[in-house]
């Protein structure tokens, strides 16, 4: 390359550098400085020992907080550097391809957490390839780029695929969650179990923290809920704060403990005008014969409202059964609902799988024997099945209704339509993936990795 042809650099210059999805950035080359460096914040390492990454984030414009980039990267080295005011740290390197306009050059990074900078990089002259030459009584002599990319959609397709920290909030080593380490590690993720019990939270306005076995938690790209029914309360507040650092949710902590109150659930089903076996509720013993008129006819189910797996759930065969079970409920101070028996159902139901507003799965569900009750856990039958275009869309609106990223609709099959029986916001994968042979975990991370990706950020009004 010729003196004419070569790179020519003046003391600041736009770049980009794609392999961490920052499109545009404003750089200070100096030459003074050996090594280059990324200011950047957050910065925590994970992944395996032998391999390990490290996650950070960006403010790639100056003065703009809310414009922020998660990026990740493998860990080249950790170094010793003095910055130009004598002071020495001990900071991360990591490789990445840096781009001037149609030119490309693999440059060493280092991560320092210096936000107060006007440059969010300085390039120093170790990045410098021989052949180019740096003028330091220029600017801008390469392409000159925009922050408008940050405003625009390209932030969002510009961005790599990369490796990312996901935590999933479990207390059971069962199948579900085994499925989603191994899925997420095949990927090239880090997946976390963190036991919801065991968290604690340092509520506050400046920094709130999640802490698990006497540490904080580090910032994670997304978080998986597989909150078991008996800590919801406790979960989705763990939930909550997660929510409040900005992590990405896979399912969110209002909609977990809407779909969790059966009560409550039907409420919100019934506003939003979605099928349902005609239900009723009261609290007074009084009221037993208008709650099973409301209902109709025998014979009836009488379900507790804290009932999961199909467990607390009867089916009354004659009117006076149904007012047996009822005492007795009352009896033992529980609360309940009492559902109209969908006969033409025939002891089967259908059990949509929604991820983030597709049903990438559905089988039907046959009881075991003379039982009405067609929960796998209860010794029924799956297999796979075709749905109707009119169930299809019921699914997606029931899960649409508690904002679910990922659902279980479970629904009956009536004369006049399907009926939705349940929403659950932590449907297993076992029964559903044997039945249908599709890949739940695949399609909840294609999710994961579409939402965690950088979205553009609304201009400023001028003035």
């Amino acid at each position: 390359m010729s003196a004419e042809d070569s790179l020519r650099l003046g003391w600041e210059e736009w770049l980009s550098l794609p392999g961490l999805g920052l499109p545009a950035l404003k750089a200070k080359v100096d030459t003074g400085a050996k090594t280059s460096a990324l200011h950047a914040f957050d910065i925590e390492t994970f992944g395996p020992a032998n391999r390990p990454k490290v996650r950070f984030a960006i403010h790639p414009v100056p003065g703009r907080t809310d414009i922020t980039i998660a990026c990740s990267a493998t860990i080249r080295d950790r170094r010793e550097v003095t910055s130009s005011n004598g002071e020495t740290e001990l900071r991360y390197v990591i490789r990445t391809d840096m781009a001037f306009g149609p030119h490309r050059a693999p440059i060493e990074i280092t991560l320092s957490d210096r936000t107060n900078m006007a440059y969010r990089m300085l390039l120093g002259r170790q990045a410098i390839q021989p052949d180019w030459v740096v003028s330091p009584t220029e600017s801008f002599c390469q392409p000159v780029l925009s922050y408008d990319v940050y405003h625009s959609p390209t932030v969002k397709t510009a961005a790599p695929k990369r490796a990312l920290r996901i935590a999933v909030l479990s207390r059971e080593d069962n199948y579900s969650t085994r499925r989603l380490v191994d899925e997420g590690e095949a990927r090239g993720h880090t997946i976390e179990v963190i036991d919801t019990s065991r968290c604690y939270m340092a509520i506050n306005a400046l920094a709130p923290e999640v802490y698990y076995d006497g540490a904080r938690l580090p910032r994670y790209d997304a978080v998986i809920p597989r909150i078991g029914a008996s800590i919801t309360a406790y979960g989705t507040a763990v939930l909550r704060q997660f929510e409040t650092l900005g992590t990405h949710c896979v399912n969110g902590s209002e909609g977990i403990t809407a779909s969790r109150d059966k009560l409550h659930a039907h409420q919100l089903l019934a506003r939003h005008r979605i099928g349902m076996p005609r239900t009723a509720f009261a609290a007074s013993p009084k009221d037993t014969g208008n709650l099973i008129g409301l209902v109709g006819t025998a014979p009836l189910i009488v379900k507790l409202l804290e009932s999961t797996q199909g467990k607390g759930v009867v089916l009354a065969e004659t009117r006076k059964a149904a007012q047996s079970v009822i005492d007795a409920f009352r009896g033992l101070k529980a609360n309940f609902l009492v559902q109209d028996f969908v006969k033409e159902a025939a002891g089967e139901d259908i059990r949509c799988l929604v991820v983030d507003g597709r049903v990438v799965a559905a089988m039907k569900r046959k009881a075991a024997g003379d039982d009405f009750r067609s929960n796998l856990h209860q010794g029924g039958s799956a297999k796979a099945v075709r749905i109707t275009k009119e169930e299809r869309e019921t699914a997606l609106r029931a899960a649409r209704v508690f904002g679910l990223g990922m659902a279980g609709v479970d629904m009956l099959r009536g004369a006049d339509g399907p009926k939705v029986l349940e929403v659950n916001s932590s449907p297993g994968f076992e029964g559903i993936e044997a039945a249908t042979g599709t890949n739940i975990a695949a399609h909840l991370f294609d999710a994961i990795e579409t939402k965690v990706r950088p979205s553009p950020v609304r201009r400023r009004k001028a003035g």
